[in-house]
């Protein structure tokens, strides 16, 4: 598509886009009498205009049955994740036994690798993407010494070539086959939460089993974003969080994805809680842990119901929407529109003034661009603010700016160009 920089062209393409009234089931933050424009679901996604009523229904159920809403009223809680969990499973690319809803992100990774560490004297090694989100690094260091290994031996992080802000691909590859000997689990971010780059799971999958090596992946910034094939790309296990790109509240309610093919692993150990026991057993209180078919067998405790039903809201929306696809056509099309207006401000001012850091490919990114401010970077986020724009910051010099295809437009995209534009006049 040829772009133009104008809001004939930005309003054009909102009259032809099928998902332009799907901004309406969302509450937006105000400037100054008027909707932000809103580029931080990178961050934290927009609230659901369901949200409350959802939550409200809870509290009633609560008020009315008390301890019988396990078991009573239009939606008994005792199975209530999983009237959610068909829906999640078709955002992530998986079965829906291989998916199940509890705790929070870091929680659950550490959760996972209680199962899919499991270092050896000959296999103790970890490969992970260089500049990792802290947490990552965190509880991959901690799971690291727990066993009693030291990380600075068993971690290996791998960084983008000198000159450049993201990783090759090849160089992933290359890295994971030198250690094939040695590794144990090759752990990536879906996307990289700071260059916005979508690493290649299905490749990184195969050569981390091809070294004879667990694949597992952290989807907080990919999962609602692009499109996953989790189980056909034969990753072994992933977390992610639900209140990014699925819109699910702050700190919202996390998911997980278990391999079918490690359902019935003898090998595989787990820490075991009353809420991942057999359902049609779980009340007859036996002493022995038979854990729940499916990725539902690595619950520990009792699902937070109102958390559910923040989730359920947004779940629904994407429901509504047709799935992940219809929203990353759109997606694909709105940031190719902001890194053209982005680049067209370069152009018009003779200067690099914003360079995107994002891969190109539209493969290679999601929704998010990450731009390096060259000249008087914190003054122009801020400029962005005072203006209405809600991005993020990272120092020392990049904002962040996500467009979301669910409650983002093309106008509001043109409008953000123009805000970037009198930024460096």
């Amino acid at each position: 598509m040829i772009f133009q920089n104008t809001s004939q062209f930005a309003d054009l393409l909102d009259e032809q886009d099928p998902l332009k009234n799907f901004r309406s089931k969302f509450l937006v933050p105000q400037h100054k009498g008027k909707d932000t424009l809103y580029f931080c679901g990178n961050s934290l996604g927009l609230q659901p205009v369901t949200a409350q009523h959802n939550i409200n229904g809870i509290l009633q159920t609560w008020q009315n049955l008390a301890i019988e809403g396990f078991f009573a009223g239009e939606d008994p809680w005792l199975g209530y994740h999983k009237k959610l969990t068909h829906t999640l499973s078709s955002i992530v690319g998986a079965k829906s036994e291989e998916v199940t809803i509890m705790n929070s992100l870091t929680v659950n990774l550490h959760l996972l690798m209680v199962s899919f560490y499991k270092p050896t004297g000959k296999r103790y090694k970890i490969i992970m993407e260089g500049s990792a989100f802290p947490s990552d690094q965190y509880a991959l260091a901690s799971q690291v010494k727990f066993h009693g290994y030291d990380p600075k031996d068993s971690i290996i992080e791998i960084f983008p070539r000198d000159g450049e802000f993201t990783l090759r691909t090849e160089d992933i590859l290359e890295v994971i086959d030198q250690h094939a000997s040695d590794l144990a689990l090759v752990l990536f971010g879906g996307i990289n939460y700071y260059t916005g780059q979508c690493f290649d799971m299905l490749s990184i999958t195969a050569a981390a089993h091809k070294a004879g090596a667990y694949a597992g992946f952290d989807l907080a910034h990919a999962a609602g974003n692009v499109v996953l094939k989790l189980h056909d790309w034969d990753v072994d296990f992933a977390c992610w969080c639900a209140y990014k790109y699925m819109n699910s509240g702050p700190g919202g309610i996390s998911g997980i994805f278990v391999n079918e093919k490690h359902f019935a692993n003898p090998y595989l150990s787990r820490f075991e809680g009353w809420w991942g026991f057999k359902q049609d057993e779980r009340f007859l209180m036996p002493h022995d842990f038979k854990p729940e078919v499916g990725a539902a067998g690595w619950q520990l405790s009792t699902s937070p119901v109102v958390l559910l039903a923040l989730h359920k809201a947004a779940l629904d929306i994407f429901e509504e929407a047709g799935g992940i696809e219809p929203l990353r056509i759109k997606s694909e099309l709105l940031t190719a529109y902001l890194e053209f207006l982005i680049n067209d401000i370069n152009t018009n001012n003779n200067d690099e003034l914003f360079r995107i850091i994002t891969p190109k490919n539209k493969v290679e990114r999601g929704c998010q661009l990450s731009l390096v401010c060259k000249k008087n970077a914190r003054q122009t986020f801020n400029f962005l603010m005072e203006n209405g724009v809600m991005g993020d910051w990272r120092e020392p010099n990049v904002i962040r700016l996500s467009p979301v295809p669910l409650y983002n437009s093309f106008m509001q995209v043109f409008e953000l160009g123009q805000i970037l534009a009198a930024a460096v006049v």
